[in-house]
């Protein structure tokens, strides 16, 4: 699986070295590791339907986990060779190794998903990365020339902020 959300941020840094505006969701976007398209969606539909908004899981737990297919975040051209390995020593308690293996965007490819869907809370969740000095806005100006050619109107649109910014 894969964390795609803001929730992803985790993966790099600590909740105590970030930002209150980088942590304030509680849901996290998952991307279910598949065979094909079909086979992601399915999972992800799966995963929504467990852990999702208004679910036993979110009641119990106090967040909430949403199911993404792989059109739900634009990232730039390489982004699965950047991805964070997240284990949890807790997991290692038969084995001595940890058992599970997660993994978050890079912080850098993060931001241009987030960039590129072109809302104010996305925006300050950057703002406030870039602020703090833990994100390289040039990195995330290169990946942003890298989205897909469909998705190059939003990383215009994300290329432009980044600018203003400056």
């Amino acid at each position: 699986m894969v964390v795609v959300g803001s929730q992803s941020i985790l993966g790099s840094f600590t909740e105590d070295e970030l930002p209150a505006e980088a942590t304030m969701s509680t849901e996290i976007d998952i991307l279910p590791l598949g065979d094909d398209g079909g086979d992601v969606a399915r999972l992800a539909d799966l995963i929504e339907g467990v852990a999702g908004e208004w679910s036993p899981f979110e009641e119990q737990h106090g967040f909430s986990i949403d199911g993404v297919d792989l059109d739900t975040a634009i990232l730039p051209t390489g982004w699965r060779e950047r991805l964070v390995k997240v284990q949890n020593a807790n997991t290692a308690a038969l084995t001595g190794n940890p058992q599970y293996t997660g993994w978050c965007l890079d912080k850098e490819d993060l931001c241009v998903a987030k960039l590129c869907a072109l809302r104010e809370k996305d925006r300050n969740f950057v703002g406030a990365l870039l602020d703090a000095g833990l994100v390289d806005a040039d990195v995330i100006g290169v990946r942003l020339s890298e989205v897909p050619a469909k998705h190059q109107a939003s990383a215009g649109h994300a290329i432009a902020w980044l600018a203003a910014r400056s």
